[in-house]
């Protein structure tokens, strides 16, 4: 007779959620969250955690440098850990500005910003090409954003404040629905001014989380490589849950 039995299977507590490893911190806003965009949870192939930072609206956080808000997003990040969020994210790149802080204060890895990923793209890119960024205010990304995300202060930037959609519907609250046509066209003329202007750009970065919707769209018409949120937090994720071959 065999007596052998299976080894006894453990299943570790300690959560509330499972099967989320990655928590994503939202500014209070009410525009519409297309697919592609950070806050629609079909964007992503895989679970998301959302928590809404009250009071932090685009408005203060992106022209306002987010002042007085770092307590609010600490508590909120560390909601999402005690849920199960093994990392945390932001739906704001202008949040590089908290990006040490929040990750002493979690203990998780921090990915705050789509900026983290200009070293990495200008290490790949030949010489003589710099990574350009496009942001949603380009007045407003100071150089402490830039240093917070390890970004070279002289990097070329082009925004879209001067648009006629994008930056009115997402920054100035001017409206809850938006034009998608117009708002594409915005984001459009700016790597089109960008790269006129810059024509050593080889490869472009998204710092606002709310353009990945339009990154294929300039990835057409530019014909570079275009890097934002949506491939900084697929990369993010997969070492969270590495494939298993």
């Amino acid at each position: 007779m065999d007596h052998t039995r299976a080894a006894p299977r453990l299943a570790r507590g300690g959560k509330s959620i499972y099967g989320a490893p990655l928590g994503i911190l939202m500014l209070e806003a009410r525009f519409p969250r297309i697919p592609g965009d950070m806050g629609n949870a079909a964007t992503w192939p895989f679970p998301v955690l959302f928590r809404v930072v009250r009071g932090a609206s685009p408005e203060k956080v992106v022209l306002q440098g987010a002042k007085g808000l770092l307590d609010d997003f600490v508590a909120a990040a560390r909601d999402l850990v005690d849920l199960g969020a093994e990392a945390i994210t932001t739906n704001c790149g202008f949040l590089s500005l908290l990006q040490a802080e929040l990750a002493a204060a979690v203990r998780v890895p921090v990915a705050t910003s789509s900026l983290l990923q200009v070293p990495w793209v200008q290490a790949m890119l030949p010489p003589g090409q710099r990574v350009g960024v496009i942001t949603v205010s380009r007045g407003s990304l100071t150089p402490a954003h830039l240093a917070a995300a390890g970004v070279p202060q002289d990097i070329p930037v082009e925004g879209t404040e001067g648009g006629r959609e994008f930056f009115r519907v997402l920054i100035r609250a001017e409206k809850q629905d938006m034009d998608v046509a117009l708002a594409e066209q915005d984001i459009l003329d700016a790597g089109r001014r960008l790269v006129a202007r810059h024509p050593e750009v080889g490869a472009i970065v998204l710092e606002c989380t709310n353009m990945p919707p339009y990154a294929a769209a300039l990835h057409e018409a530019l014909g570079l490589p275009v890097y934002d949120i949506y491939t900084l937090v697929s990369w993010f994720h997969g070492g969270l849950r590495p494939r298993r071959f």
